[in-house]
């Protein structure tokens, strides 16, 4: 999987999704307007030239980008319609066969408890089939021997009657306490396999692929396929062993009842072959059905402040409700497939019941078939034709199974679209007396997957232990170039260095140890606030805990909460305020202790008491290491060595503070506007 898009950024100028946001006012309005960039590069320029040696950043087109691991980018022709996304459809692309592997991948390790599970299962149905048998030999043998005041056969077939029905009831009991097991098992390993593997995908993939389509991939498909193990599986068994052995004993009994009987199966194999064709498309429907009503209530609820903020409960009622008939019309439809089914099947199996009874009778009436085999026939035929409704029942659990196999078997064919490298490396030594690593930018160009290029060709260098602040109006490539570094994606062509070595020849946790990010969204786990900020080090003592709490300033508000540092935050820790979350974070990557921190726009929801307490943390926790701050609020630029203003994905100036203040650029502009702001 390659690197690439939202298909909500279809030009290409965004900040990339869950980037910056719009709608600011004030002297951040005035970053809206596009200063005239710099002069490109030529579009041949090496990577050497596009990376000068002073830091500066250089600009220029590059056609024919490669993203990474993966062919050149298309670019839609201008007026022609853009490529469907396959994420917009439910279900995901998966080569053909991968259903079916991912099933024989579940029970491969079981293998040895399903052979067992399949033997308890065939000395259960031995023990059931025997049953009409018994009866046969008790009427024609057993009843003329009491006649004969010899009461030994029939007390025997009695006895062996009786001890088959215990016998089948305990293999029963045991079959269905293995497969249960089984069943349980390879269902925990089907929910850990999807919660592992989508903590892996890349956040391109996450902020194109709903939660609410991962919450229905380990649930409402996970529990289809729990139907099928603990309910489908044991009829097929079931239905097939009964059809082989009752076949095989009324053949024995009786040549003529055995062959009518098979004969039967003709029109029963191209009724169940019908509803499968049919069945299989109304449950792939139902199956999308319901994970979009669950994508649905889910985004809901999620955003339920701005649904109440902007009076949406109407409207989402009604859209909803929509969806919500949609999933009921579809297990309508499955439930009318198998009326269909059960009535097409209940016809064959009594026209032909009562066609080889009436027959069978007449041949008793004329002495050419006994009583007792017509007596183990009648028996028999029931018990064949008995599994053809529960044959539905499993009919209907692999429909379902494998629509919802066939989702999960696309999210986990998904790769990485920032896969672990092949031949890791480490990070040389930080060097002695310097703080923080050495970032450079060589040859760099980005685009997201619909080809829009949102970052063009540019090299650039940040010095170890600076603060570099990035400014520009909202899709300037901000954040898109936060992401580069923290790795949330590769570039499309050229590569992100530190201290010399490509991201990505690092491995994950060793580069998530050196570069941090904090958005600016501050996002708490459920759990107490000492576990929040000792995220990136599970390790760390409460002493240590406090101490980097402490050091930002949230040690007063923490030890003022009912139970200090073992308060529960709550979901997205909401029983604090934006502004003690974002101490939190702070105090969290502080204790991490990363070599490079990224704030994208950290205080820009903050009010300005908040930014001023935010604000003070700052600068603390940038101190002793390379830093990149994003930002919207001029006040947050002002502790920055070095300031990057960005039009267009493009650095249209650079320099100190101090020295754009000076002079007449956009970003003098902009800090007179703020200063006059202030007045």
């Amino acid at each position: 999987m390659t690197t690439g898009a939202d298909r909500r950024h279809p030009d290409g100028a965004g900040d990339g999704p869950g980037g910056e946001q719009a709608g600011r006012t004030g002297t951040e309005a005035l970053l809206t307007s596009p200063p005239t960039p710099l002069p490109p590069l030529p579009a041949d320029a090496t990577p050497a030239e596009a990376a000068p040696a002073d830091g500066a950043l250089a600009d220029g087109a590059l056609a024919g980008a490669t993203p990474a691991g993966g062919a050149p980018a298309k670019e839609t022709p201008a007026g022609a319609t853009p490529p469907p996304d396959p994420f917009d459809q439910d279900d995901l692309p998966v080569a053909k066969g991968a259903t079916r592997a991912l099933l024989g991948a579940l029970l491969r390790p079981h293998r040895g408890r399903v052979a067992l599970t399949v033997l308890f299962l065939l000395l259960q149905q031995a023990a059931m089939q025997a049953g009409p048998l018994l009866v046969a030999y008790a009427i024609d043998q057993g009843v003329p021997a009491v006649r004969r005041e010899d009461y030994g056969p029939l007390v025997a077939l009695g006895t062996a009657y009786a001890l088959c029905a215990l016998g089948s009831g305990v293999f029963q009991f045991v079959y269905t306490k293995l497969s249960g097991r089984v069943s349980q098992d390879v269902l925990l390993d089907l929910r850990g396999r999807i919660f592992r593997h989508a903590q892996v995908l890349s956040v391109d993939f996450h902020e194109r692929y709903t939660s609410g389509r991962l919450i229905s991939r380990s649930t409402t498909d996970v529990e289809s396929l729990r139907e099928l193990l603990d309910e489908g599986l044991q009829e097929l068994i079931n239905t097939l062993l009964s059809f082989l052995s009752i076949s095989v004993v009324l053949l024995v009994l009786d040549g003529w009842t055995g062959a009518l009987a098979v004969l039967s199966f003709v029109p029963l194999y191209l009724l169940v072959r019908l509803y499968q064709r049919r069945a299989g498309r109304v449950f792939a429907r139902r199956s999308t059905a319901i994970a979009s009503v669950i994508v649905k209530f889910g985004e809901t609820m999620n955003g339920i402040r701005p649904v109440r903020a902007f009076r949406r409960e109407a409207v989402n009622d009604a859209e909803f409700d929509a969806l919500n008939r949609k999933h009921e019309r579809s297990n309508g439809d499955s439930l009318i497939e198998m009326a269909r089914y059960v009535v097409g099947s209940r016809l064959v199996a009594n026209t032909t019941i009562a066609a080889i009874v009436l027959w069978d009778a007449y041949r008793v009436a004329d002495g050419t078939l006994a009583l007792g085999t017509l007596a183990a026939a009648a028996l028999y035929l029931r018990r064949l034709y008995d599994p053809i409704d529960r044959l539905g029942q499993f009919l209907n659990a692999y429909q379902s199974a494998a629509a919802s196999l066939e989702k999960v078997a696309g999210l986990l064919a998904q790769e990485p679209g920032v896969p672990e490298p092949a031949v890791p490396r480490e990070l040389p030594p930080a060097r002695p007396g310097l703080p923080g690593r050495q970032v450079d930018f060589e040859g760099v160009s980005f685009s997201y997957r619909t080809g829009g290029e949102v970052l063009p060709r540019f090299g650039l260098r940040l010095d170890a232990g600076k603060t570099v602040a990035v400014v520009g109006s909202t899709g300037a490539g901000k954040s898109t170039l936060a992401k580069l570094l923290a790795r949330f994606y590769d570039p499309t062509e050229g590569r992100v260095l530190l201290d010399g070595t490509d991201l990505r020849d690092l491995p994950m946790a060793e580069l998530r140890r050196g570069v941090v990010m904090v958005t600016q969204e501050a996002f708490l786990f459920s759990g107490t606030i000492a576990d929040n900020i000792a995220i990136g080090r599970p390790e760390a003592s409460r002493a240590e805990i406090e101490q980097a709490a402490k050091a930002i300033g949230a040690h007063e508000f923490i030890a003022a909460l009912p139970e200090g540092y073992d308060t529960d935050v709550r979901k997205r820790g909401g029983r604090i305020s934006a502004g003690q979350r974002q101490l939190v974070a702070f105090a969290r990557a502080l204790l991490a202790d990363p070599a490079v921190l990224i704030l994208d726009e950290a205080t820009s929801s903050l009010d300005i008491p908040g930014e001023r307490a935010v604000q003070e943390a700052m600068e603390t926790v940038l101190h002793g290491r390379t830093a990149v701050v994003i930002a919207h609020r001029l006040s947050t630029v002002a502790i920055a060595d070095r300031v990057l203003v960005m039009s267009k994905g493009r650095v249209i100036e650079d320099g100190a503070p101090d020295q754009l203040i000076a002079g007449t650029g956009t970003f003098a502009g902009l800090h007179r506007t703020w200063r006059e702001s202030l007045a």
